[in-house]
């Protein structure tokens, strides 16, 4: 139980650690997305970007998780639940800033993402990378 609790908080840090690193490579390889982003003004270019990074963090969130408790598959479950519980909110509030789809692709794919990435990571032989 200590180790799955340990797997569900590192992952949520994991999460909250690499979307941030992420967003500021945005900031300063994605032409006009730093201006745009106090504005919220993006480009679809600059909102699939975001979509890509909610991708990246999400299995690498998911792999963390696993990696930490292999014998809980309920863990990323549970962290791809409290993601989504945590985001409805804000996708909500900010309903008329962004697209439909934006929103939709977003929330519908954050769980599965988190467990895909945890199955990833139990689908790799012992040894690699662990």
């Amino acid at each position: 139980m200590k180790r799955a609790i340990l797997a569900f908080i590192a992952g949520l840090l994991v999460w909250v650690l690499v979307v941030s690193v992420l967003n500021r490579g945005l900031r300063v390889f994605f032409p006009g997305y730093a201006a745009a982003e106090p504005t919220m003004a993006f480009t679809v270019g600059m909102l699939a970007a975001r979509l890509l990074i909610g991708v990246v963090t999400s299995v690498i969130a998911g792999a963390v998780t696993a990696a930490i408790a292999p014998a809980s598959a309920r863990v990323p479950w549970v962290l791809g639940v409290v993601l989504l519980a945590l985001f409805i909110p804000d996708h909500y509030r900010l309903w008329s800033a962004f697209p439909f789809w934006y929103h939709v692709t977003f929330l519908v794919t954050l769980l599965p993402l988190v467990v895909l990435g945890s199955r990833l990571t139990r689908a790799m032989p012992a040894g690699a990378g662990r």
